[in-house]
């Protein structure tokens, strides 16, 4: 994979104090489970492991040409084959062997391929008997349930396994649960019947996802990210908005959304590409605790930024039921104000401490950019056209784009792949899925245990009642709810546990199923930068040198206009583009003078810096422009020109003093 670095024009002397900047695969290894990789030093068992996820790769493509089998066989093919590469690749505990694969591993590969095998050779009779299971099913299905746990465990860390195991636990023994959530209790046969012979459980919508949408759309972004894209989007975000002021800032905003929206990995994201900018806005005068917060926050945005939304967005269309074109189109206008409230943040903070850019002399020239990658964003447009206006499948379209990169990459010598750089792109799209995939089918025990017992129900109902029959004050518990869920999970399973479990309160409430998906959706992202599990925003203090925690509660700062977002389109669904466009067009203009107001208030500069009881009117101003009703957009703008006219004022008279001065 081509590094991101900045151009050798920007590369300068190391100052007092950041000699001994923290190795990013370190950083990576330490927030980051998914990059714990083996590094095989036996050459058979290495290169088996390749095989093993090219021939992966070259069965996902084939089969989104050609149709695939059976859903469940195709379905445990693909599970098998990630838990055969997750325990290749993965050692059970840090302090394990990372050299070579050990005889329990083995093991457990040959018990992962031996679940798909029974799956596969049984199939006439498995469907036959359907609800009828026999010993044989519920050995393998045993087995399969006991190496996706201990597979999450290894991946994700406890949390994913914990959960999984309290939901297995809760179908056994939901007879002895007191209240609303008690339900009748299941043998342990039948639920292992269920949750590995149907497509229900651990073969459910998620596996059923990550084996169709995400493993391709992951497969692409390696693919890009071989051709040098990563390096294009640096180089071009620097163009853009490196001379501006703070400018380090700006393109580190600019380049981690769009890299994050095709990799969907909030904190390989963070630490890909906050290894450039993090040093380099340290170099123009932020502080590392802004620095670390900067990257984190426009990393995680990158999966709410289309067309391509770390793939989630395909899972909410095949969740919903509805065309992705749909998602994306909604998705749009709360993206844009999120990264706009960033950018505002950011533009401020460089006011008020007199930062400056980077020098025309030290950047490269847009021009020369395009010229050098800028046919790399002819797959991105071809993407957006087969997706939006083809007509053709989502897969079938993932696959041409695939294709057409590795043509357009051969335009230009410095994108240009080889022959190995293909094979390497195959291979490293099926280990970064490994990740996701594994997730997925522990989701998929919880998934269905909760379809079984009917616990999402429970709990929207419980939700319903705590809040009082309280819309907002609902929204405030499903937020909580989706954040907790969220705490260090992939984003994709996530959304999945939220949308399960969360997102039926709000339709209870009377909230369209697209309005409440995204609302969860958001918050299950944002648990990545909301302490105390704040990943993110820890691998970015990682880097930058600041306090892990404190780096945490400055991204809550940058991002406070995402945290509000979500209330206004539950509010006025207009947001998301669902109203007319006279509706459309009037929130998104009060929304944008809103969340501008908001960071002016958070920020507290504005010309001059601003006193506290002006902040608060500003606050205040915000939060009615951004409320979605008319008289409160009124009273808000009102409140706003008020305060910024005080400000011209104290603006004015300090500008006269310092001119006196003089």
């Amino acid at each position: 994979m081509r590094e991101n670095r900045p151009p050798r024009d920007l590369e300068v002397e190391i100052e007092p104090g950041e000699e001994h900047t923290p190795d990013t695969k370190e950083v990576l290894a330490k927030f980051d489970r998914e990059s714990r990789l083996r590094e095989i030093q036996w050459k058979p068992a290495a290169t088996a492991v390749s095989i093993v996820a090219i021939m992966l790769s070259l069965y996902h493509m084939y089969t989104s040409y050609f149709g695939t089998p059976p859903i469940l066989q195709h379905r445990a093919i693909h599970v098998a084959a990630i838990l055969t590469l997750g325990f290749a690749l993965y050692p059970p505990y840090k302090s394990a062997n990372r050299y070579k694969i050990p005889v329990y591993d083995l093991v457990l590969i040959v018990a992962s391929i031996s679940t798909a095998v029974y799956v596969v050779a049984n199939y006439s009779d498995i469907v036959r008997r359907a609800g009828e299971p026999t010993t044989s099913d519920i050995v393998f299905g045993a087995i399969l349930i006991v190496l996706v746990i201990e597979a999450a465990r290894r991946l994700t860390g406890w949390a994913l396994p914990i959960l999984a195991l309290v939901f297995l636990g809760y179908g056994l023994f939901g007879r002895m649960v007191p209240g609303t959530f008690r339900h009748r209790g299941y043998e342990l046969g039948d639920m292992i019947n269920f949750l590995y012979l149907t497509a229900e459980g651990v073969y459910g919508t998620a596996i059923a996802v990550s084996a169709s949408y995400i493993f391709l759309f992951v497969l692409f972004g390696a693919v890009l990210q071989k051709s040098g894209m990563g390096q294009f989007f640096n180089d071009f975000a620097l163009a853009l908005a490196g001379q501006s002021r703070g400018g380090p800032a700006k393109v580190a905003v600019l380049a981690s959304g769009f890299l994050g929206s095709i990799n969907g990995a909030a904190v390989a994201n963070v630490v890909t590409t906050g290894a450039f900018t993090i040093p380099l806005m340290k170099r123009v005068g932020y502080r590392p605790l802004f620095a670390g917060a900067v990257e984190s926050t426009a990393s995680v945005g990158g999966q709410i930024l289309p067309p391509i939304m770390g793939a989630s967005a395909f899972i909410m269309a095949e969740t919903l039921g509805i065309p992705y074109n749909q998602i994306a189109l909604a998705a749009i206008i709360p993206a844009l104000l999120y990264y706009l409230g960033i950018i505002a943040q950011v533009h401020l903070r460089a006011t008020r401490r007199g930062l400056k850019g980077i020098s025309r002399e030290n950047l490269p020239a847009v021009k020369e950019v395009m010229r050098e990658r800028g046919h790399l964003l002819i797959p991105l447009a071809f993407l957006i056209y087969m997706l939006f206006f083809s007509g053709r499948t989502i897969l079938f379209s993932a696959l041409l784009t695939i294709l057409l990169t590795v043509v357009v990459a051969e335009l230009r010598p410095a994108t240009r792949m080889s022959p190995k750089d293909i094979v390497d792109s195959l291979e490293d799209g099926a280990k970064t899925a490994v990740s996701v995939a594994v997730a997925c089918a522990a989701v998929g025990i919880i998934v269905g245990v909760v379809t079984l017992t009917g616990f999402g129900v429970k709990l929207a109902h419980a939700i319903v009642a705590f809040g009082a029959g309280n819309l907002v004050f609902s929204l405030f518990l499903t937020m909580i709810a989706s954040i907790i869920l969220g705490m260090g999970l992939p984003s994709i399973p996530t959304y999945i546990i939220t949308a399960t479990m969360a997102a039926p309160a709000l339709g209870e409430l009377g909230v369209e199923p697209l309005v409440a998906h995204m609302f969860v959706f958001y918050f299950g992202l944002f648990a990545n930068i909301t302490p105390p599990v704040a990943l993110a925003s820890f691998a970015a203090a990682g880097l930058s040198g600041a306090d892990p925690m404190r780096t945490g509660v400055q991204s809550m700062r940058l991002a406070l206009a995402g945290y509000i977002i979500p209330f206004m389109f539950v509010l006025n669904p207009a947001l998301l583009m669902q109203g007319s466009w006279t509706e459309v067009i009037s929130v998104t203009l009060t929304a944008i003078f809103g969340v501008l107001m908001l960071a002016v208030a958070v920020e507290g500069h504005l010309m001059v810096q601003i006193p506290w009881c002006i902040r608060i009117l500003f606050f205040v101003a915000a939060l009615s422009m951004m409320s979605p009703n008319t008289m409160t957009d009124l009273i808000g703008v009102a409140i706003a020109t008020v305060a910024i006219v005080f400000q011209a004022g104290r603006a004015k008279k300090a500008e006269q003093l310092s001119f006196r001065a003089i």
